[in-house]
This record gives C-alpha cells, sequence and structure tokens, in this order.
C-alpha cells in the first residue's frame, strides 16, 4: 500500500512538473516586430528620462513598446536626439502592464532602405 501511495505520488508531481514547463515554454516565446525606434524624451518627449521606444502598427493600430534589455540599453546611443528615429526590427518577449507594452530586446537589427 505505501508502494502504491508513493508511486501515485510520484505520477502527480511527474504530471504537474510537466504542465507547469508547458506553461512557462508559451510565456516565454519570443515575438518580431519591424517599427521606428525613438528616444522617449529627446524624440516623443512623453518621459523625463532617455529610453528607447518602438513604434510600430501592428493589427492596424500604433503601438508603442518600450524596450528594455541589454540590448535596447547599447542601441539606444544609435538613435538619442535623432527626431526621426532609426527603421529596426526588433526580437524580444512582449508583456503588456497597466496598458502600456513593453518588449524585452533580445536582438535589434537596423532595416536597410
Amino acid at each position: 500500500m505505501k508502494k502504491l501511495k508513493l508511486t501515485l505520488a510520484l505520477l502527480a508531481g511527474f504530471a504537474l512538473a510537466s504542465f507547469t514547463t508547458t506553461a512557462f515554454a508559451a510565456d516565454s516565446k519570443e515575438t518580431t516586430v519591424t517599427g521606428t525606434a525613438l528616444c522617449a524624451k529627446c524624440a516623443l518627449h512623453t518621459s523625463d528620462k532617455c529610453e528607447t521606444v518602438l513604434k510600430a502598427t501592428v493589427d492596424g493600430k500604433e503601438v508603442l513598446y518600450t524596450l528594455t534589455g541589454k540590448e535596447a540599453k547599447d542601441f539606444h546611443k544609435n538613435i538619442c536626439t535623432k527626431a526621426d528615429g532609426e527603421k529596426v526590427t526588433v526580437t524580444g518577449k512582449v508583456t503588456e502592464k497597466d496598458g502600456k507594452s513593453s518588449l524585452r530586446a533580445t536582438k535589434i537589427e537596423e532595416v536597410k532602405s
């Protein structure tokens, strides 16, 4: 009887671990978005500090993504003080909080015209 309970407990644990891993894997899906990278302070005048924002059109609506992560910080020098920004493609994980979208950038590439 003890072996049966132990076996059932182990099976339940494996099932839970499998489900949790699948749920986290679905949340970590990366997205690629193309738009214009701008400085929130210098170009958009929407912030008190310089930070990289991606202005993109998604499903016919304009969306502003605040870019986060090392890639965004390193790329910022390319667009700060440029009023027109720079056309880029950004890959990363999109999150939304309080109606604002952010994109944790893992890759930023300039779009060549």
